[in-house]
């Protein structure tokens, strides 16, 4: 078995003034589908409240703590032609110096991970003897589905584009021979650790070029954004982006190996296994909140 530490330094504390509950996680998922639908018509505060079935005070006030910056200039970051823009200010080279660099207080991301990679063995028998629990839980980004065994998680992903049968099928797919058993009540801590921005272990199974590519993936930021040809130059392979590509989509545990921030080289959104407007979410909020903390550090 192999660990790998990822030294993910956490959000500042003062950074989640407010405790996160199902209810709050409901009204976020809510006011992003309302405003990702209308942003083209960049919709007033008073609307997306009235959206959610709360006062504009309130709602405000709830959306600024879960982003950390207003809803108005949330919309900003859910434009279509921001991965261009996103390519330009926000492009990380996924080199060595580099990777040092970002080593530190200056990674904005809200986990510290520990990986686990599962054996040879066990990815040849496409988990055979592997017992794996799943339950569908609320997130931020809508409804979720999270999966793991004895050591850690080792499938996470969002249904609001292709239900619940997919995205369970599709993780019955990626260990066809394990067996799955729904266990929500048993997966509770592990979803309350991820909402939270606590510690996450994960259990990982693929073949060697995926973990390679899963772990450059891991090596970027919050905040910013590559693409799948970076990627390939990572992992010494610059003549397999499209291999690459298909490692990406095939990343079991979407949000916290972040594969949502990889872009192609054209500045298109590219792919996502979960669907776009997720893909676009998780994007604008992330970014939302490093900009947040950035001025929080000029004002102070």
């Amino acid at each position: 078995m192999r660990k790998i530490r990822v030294a993910n330094g956490c959000l500042p504390r003062h950074f989640y003034p407010m405790k996160q509950t199902k209810y709050h996680h409901d009204v976020i998922r809510r006011a992003i589908e309302y405003i990702d639908a209308t942003v083209g018509h960049q919709p007033k505060l008073d609307d997306v409240a009235r959206a959610v079935g709360l006062s504009s005070p309130h709602f405000q006030r709830v959306f600024s703590r879960w982003v950390g910056v207003s809803p108005k200039r949330y919309q900003q970051y859910l434009t279509l032609n921001h991965a261009k823009v996103l390519l330009s200010d926000r492009f990380t080279v996924l080199d060595t110096a580099l990777e040092t660099g970002l080593s530190g207080a200056g990674r904005l991301h809200d986990l510290f991970l520990t990986w686990e990679a599962m054996t040879p063995a066990t990815y040849a028998a496409k988990g055979q003897g592997l017992k794996i629990r799943y339950g569908w839980f609320d997130s931020p980004f809508g409804d979720m589905i999270l999966a793991a065994t004895d050591r850690g998680i080792c499938g996470l992903g969002f249904t609001q584009e292709f239900g619940r049968d997919w995205s369970l099928e599709d993780m019955r797919r990626r260990w066809p021979e394990a067996e799955f058993v729904e266990a929500r009540d048993t997966l509770k801590p592990l979803v309350n650790g991820i909402l939270g921005h606590h510690q996450a272990k994960l259990h990982m199974m693929g073949a060697p070029f995926q973990i390679k590519v899963w772990q450059a993936l891991l090596n970027v930021p919050a905040g910013h954004v590559t693409t799948y040809s970076q990627i390939a130059g990572a992992i010494g392979n610059p003549g397999a982006v499209r291999a690459v590509g298909t490692a990406v989509g095939r990343n079991p545990v979407s949000w916290l190996i972040p594969c949502h921030r990889v872009l192609c080289k054209s500045g298109a959104l590219g792919g996502y296994h979960w669907g776009l407007p997720v893909k676009r979410a998780l994007l604008a909020r992330e970014i939302a909140r490093a900009d947040a903390i950035k001025d929080r550090h000029k004002s102070g």
